[in-house]
């Protein structure tokens, strides 16, 4: 008895390992982060921190079953590369990323790795996915801005400011690669309301200076800030030159107006990284990007900063002020 006793014993001793291990809940998944925006920024704490909470509200808690790996590349391209190249080392299960530049840097290193993208215009014009309807990669993702888009940020300035007559598109080519695309939209555009249209391609805060400086110097100028994440790390930049200098600026996101631009008209930015969670969490689960197809924005919104109207000189038609989604007084 006591000889069945100890053999039972060992036995139950070798066999719970085996158990114990059997128990054990899955392993933790990664997932990495290649963000366009410097670390304090406002609006990049605010889009980290709705990713975050989307991913936990789908059963991913920072900590327990998914580590995060955030990089910020603060719109310096030479970083996108450096920071996607450690990003991929780390072999994540998927990864965020934050605009076109962040996407092709990431595509330089894997062509495995999912990708989920959010800001990025013409998706299928940069080659990153085959057609919006099947990716057919390993990408996919939230896209934003088309034709009708870059018209509208036109129309909206005519009727704010209707002494304008010339517009300057200023943007920096190097993270912007699609404003090619947005320019054609508002060079387009343009003639219709009586305007012409030029481009203003800056790389460092004294081109912004020069840029802004060279549309002041005729009567009837005005400014529209294109998205990519130079020009908004740069936008207080361009604010105060742009106010310096008398001339109305529209941006594509809600910041542009909140940091004394006249007027911003665009998607919301914060939104699509929580919308992005839900792909993260579809590949998580086993979902192809190839099989995901690329989402387009749901809603605009128009934010009118009527302080900056009134410094300007401008009054604003109370049709606009009904329209506007939000009014900065």
């Amino acid at each position: 008895m006591r000889r069945r006793g100890f053999i039972t014993l060992l036995v139950g001793a070798a066999a719970w390992p085996l158990t114990g291990h059997a128990q054990q809940p899955d392993r933790v998944r990664r997932v990495g982060v290649l963000n366009a925006f410097p670390e304090n920024d406002p609006v990049n704490r605010a889009s980290v921190a709705a990713f975050a909470g989307a991913l936990e509200q789908l059963g991913w808690v920072e900590g327990e079953n998914i580590r995060i790996d955030y990089r910020f590349a603060a719109g310096d391209p030479a970083l996108f590369k450096t920071y996607a190249a450690e990003l991929v080392g780390l072999s994540p299960d998927a990864i965020l990323a934050s605009n076109a530049p962040a996407v092709a840097a990431l595509r330089q290193q894997t062509r495995t790795i999912p990708i989920v993208f959010v800001r990025v215009a013409d998706p299928v014009g940069q080659g990153f996915v085959q057609s919006l309807a099947r990716p057919g990669g390993n990408i996919t993702g939230f896209s934003v801005y088309d034709a009708p888009l870059m018209g509208k940020w036109v129309q909206l300035l005519k009727e704010v400011a209707p002494s304008i007559t010339r517009v300057a598109v200023i943007f920096n080519p190097v993270t912007a690669p699609y404003a090619p695309l947005l320019n054609r939209g508002i060079e387009a555009a343009a003639p219709s309301l009586g305007m012409t249209a030029t481009f203003a391609p800056v790389h460092d805060d004294p081109g912004i200076e020069d840029a802004i400086a060279t549309q002041a110097r005729e009567p009837g100028g005005g400014l529209i800030a294109l998205p990519d994440s130079f020009i908004t790390s740069h936008r207080d930049v361009i604010i105060t030159a742009a106010s310096r200098h008398r001339l109305p600026v529209i941006g594509a996101a809600d910041y542009f107006a909140r940091a004394g631009g006249l007027m911003s008209y665009g998607f919301d930015l914060v939104d699509q990284y929580a919308r992005a969670a839900s792909y993260i969490d579809r590949i998580l689960k086993g979902a192809s990007p190839a099989d995901l197809p690329v989402q387009q924005p749901t809603k605009y919104s128009l934010i009118i900063n009527l302080k900056t109207a009134k410094a300007l000189g401008l009054t604003v038609p109370p049709r606009m002020v009904d329209l506007a989604d939000e009014v900065i007084e």
